[in-house]
């Protein structure tokens, strides 16, 4: 994804926030703005707009999650949308990313 800098390192967390029209159409652009993240040691992860989410959009936040975690990467989530976490729960994917418990409606 990217690479680390590390005089980047010491700057605080990086936040990352997804559309609310998280699909295919918008993987090239958040792929940028993960790997960009990634060099920051510390990145938080807002998916609470998210309404409608892919599968290849869970993928990215797959790769992107595993690629953190080989680096040292902290990640945590601001927030996960209902629709965010039933699709990633539905794939078997919630853990794997992470995410927060699902808050009720």
């Amino acid at each position: 994804m990217g690479s680390k800098n590390k005089s980047d390192a010491a700057k605080g967390p990086v936040r990352v926030g997804m559309p609310s029209d998280f699909r295919i159409a918008e993987v090239t652009d958040m792929h940028r703005q993960l790997s960009a993240a990634l060099d920051v040691s510390e990145i938080v992860l807002d998916g609470g707009a998210v309404e409608r989410v892919d599968t290849a959009a869970l993928q990215l936040l797959v790769v992107f999650q595993h690629e953190a975690r080989k680096r040292g990467n902290a990640v945590q989530w601001a927030s996960a949308s209902a629709p965010l976490h039933d699709a990633a729960s539905q794939l078997g994917l919630a853990e794997v990313l992470t995410l927060p418990a699902k808050q009720p409606a």
